[in-house]
């Protein structure tokens, strides 16, 4: 693919200049300290891009957008704006936190057995749910961005863009994950034309240490900086979404059998971002905040800390305090299953699902030293809570998400903080690349719940409808300690989030690390199944001693394998001194920055 030339100045004339970044990346560094903003994200391109937007002024809302943007060119597998997301925003003006929802909607005519198969009877083969225009939801990321932007930001959207243009025209390297990446992909890479000529140049694999380049997704943008996001809610790049989606661009040589889908320019037009109250718990005398349904991140992390509340931990112990920690997850991972939904189709109890008598009676469900045999039954929120319940029985299996999200966190001079999950589901999304717009289209709609229950089962708050959001565990976080920010986090791992979240506070509020260590720190997941999914060196470090207790474990399976989450957060350590903290490792490592590093 070759460079096209045009003049990113000509596009996107801003109100108030970015310099770009050129191809060459800052290396990438786990935790940087110091003053004036911070952030940290999966990428060193989109680490420095909204380092830039601090620097010259703009606020946490405009770092993000354009981080947003640049890791739609340099993570295209995990974000895109054919994509959706949460983002959880602290305004220090007013002091309060709020809730964004950019979550991909079903088409209109989308029905509750639309992923089962006639011939069978039975949803879908996932990866044949997944390869298909019928896993599109309508995108959310564009909308999302205007409503932050027209509700908190400081630049417009041709300003923010400007970076992420450059880096599609000049390209930046390609390292190892990308590589991995695209070779996970390669195989239904090859059977979708534009799809293949994107990311497998001259037909290979891009080799580690070349440049990627994508300039049909910089004159993408550069449209957009002069449309505006109308341009694909009510014009010409939605029809164009539209046509990929009914009409999937495969080699006519290609025996995949990928199925049109049935969004239609109606849908795009009837989208909108939504803001919303976060949910709101508090643990150990903090404020925690997180996304409302139709993501379950808020009210899953929040019922689990909830029981929690009910034990003390010491760093002394911490296998005490992750026994707890499984138990708990396991319970309010049943709850999630069974009342958790959009719920602008379905009743949800929020309020009742983060209530102190709900965690209460939940927590009697603990057994200090046994486990409970999972799966677990769910609890009743229904504001009658007595001291303890036996335990039930339920069989309800656990909805598949895949784990390939991305995340970030910013902070600014004034205070304000931006935690933000942005997705297109798979590595890859759906694999249908809009002819010439260079970004993949999502494949959220395998979030659902496929498989209708049988008639008089437990009802399915997940279950397709038309307009309808699918269930996401994505748990943007924001920490306060007497109103003021104290953390902020959140990590891609599909369904992995709401455990990787509550692991790191548990951590870092319980055992005694600091928020570097307690990121670091092995993970385990368990989400009311028979076994414990864990890393190695969980298994290695704390798995006998579990076992003990009545846990199973079992290698998480990945992609990547043994690998849970890809997290970023920030901590106020004093007033203007803030800590940002990426992966050490995982998934290749993260990129933390910080305006002027602390001496």
């Amino acid at each position: 693919m070759a460079v096209t030339g045009q003049s990113v100045t000509n596009a996107a004339s801003a109100s108030s200049p970015i310099a770009v970044p050129t191809a060459g990346q800052p290396d990438r560094q786990p935790v940087a300290t110091g003053y004036g903003g911070a952030v940290s994200t999966v990428d060193p391109g989109a680490s420095g891009t909204a380092l830039e937007v601090l620097k010259r002024g703009g606020n946490a809302m405009d770092a993000a957008v354009a981080a947003a943007a640049t890791l739609g060119v340099t993570e295209p597998f995990v974000a895109a704006i054919g994509g959706g997301g949460y983002l959880t925003y602290y305004d220090a003006k007013s002091r309060k936190v709020y809730a964004f929802d950019g979550r991909e909607t079903a088409p209109g005519a989308m029905k509750e057995d639309s992923f089962v198969d006639p011939a069978t009877g039975k949803a879908l083969p996932f990866d044949q749910a997944v390869t298909s225009g019928l896993s599109v939801g309508v995108p959310g990321t564009l909308s999302q961005w205007e409503l932050g932007l027209r509700r908190f930001g400081t630049r417009d959207l041709r300003t923010l863009l400007k970076p992420a243009i450059k880096i599609a025209d000049h390209g930046f390297t390609v390292d190892q994950e990308f590589r991995d990446q695209t070779a996970v992909n390669e195989a239904r890479f090859r059977d979708i034309v534009p799809t293949r000529e994107l990311f497998l140049p001259n037909g290979q694999l891009p080799a580690v240490g070349s440049t990627f380049r994508n300039p049909d997704l910089a004159r993408t943008y550069r449209e957009l900086a002069k449309r505006g996001p109308g341009w694909l809610y009510d014009g010409g790049l939605g029809r164009e979404i539209v046509q990929t989606v009914k009409k999937p661009p495969v080699d006519p040589a290609a025996t995949r059998n990928v199925r049109p889908g049935l969004m239609d320019t109606r849908d795009l037009a009837a989208y909108g971002a939504l803001q919303k109250k976060p949910t709101h718990v508090n643990y150990r005398g903090l404020d925690v905040y997180g996304e409302p349904p139709s993501s379950s991140g808020g009210t899953t992390v929040g019922e689990a800390l909830n029981i929690l509340g009910n034990f003390h931990f010491s760093p002394k112990d911490p296998v005490r305090a992750l026994h707890y920690y499984l138990e708990a997850s396991k319970l309010a991972y049943a709850d999630r299953g069974r009342y958790v939904g959009d719920p602008a189709k379905v009743n949800v109890p929020t309020d009742e699902l983060l209530s102190g008598g709900f965690a209460r009676e939940r927590a009697c469900l603990i057994k200090p030293t046994e486990a409970a045999t999972a799966p677990v039954a769910p609890g009743s929120p229904d504001g009658r809570y007595d001291p303890c319940i036996p335990p039930g029985h339920s069989t309800r299996a656990l909805a598949y998400e895949g784990p390939q999200t991305t995340h970030m966190v910013v902070a600014d001079k004034q205070g304000n903080v931006v935690s933000y999950t942005v997705t297109i589901e798979q590595f890859g999304g759906s694999g249908l690349t809009v002819p010439g717009r260079g970004f993949l289209l999502n494949n959220e709609l395998t979030d659902f719940t496929l498989q209708p229950p049988a008639p008089g089962a437990t009802p399915d708050p997940n279950l397709p409808a038309p307009g309808k959001r699918p269930r996401s565990s994505m748990a943007p976080t924001i920490v306060l300690k007497n109103g003021r920010p104290m953390l902020a986090i959140g990590t891609p791992g599909g369904s992995t989030i709401i455990t990787t979240v509550l692991q790191i506070l548990l951590n870092r509020l319980d055992l005694g690390m600091d928020l570097p260590a307690a990121l670091a720190a092995p993970r385990a997941t368990q989400r009311n199944t028979p076994q414990v999914f864990a890393e190695q060196a969980f298994i290695d470090k704390y798995g006998k001693d579990l076992a003990a207790r009545g846990h199973t474990f079992q290698l998480f399976p990945g992609p990547p394998v043994g690998t849970i989450g890809a997290a970023a957060g920030l901590e106020f350590l004093a007033p203007g001194l803030v800590q940002a903290v990426a992966e050490p490792t995982r998934r290749g490592g993260g990129s933390a920055l910080v305006v002027r590093p602390a001496r």
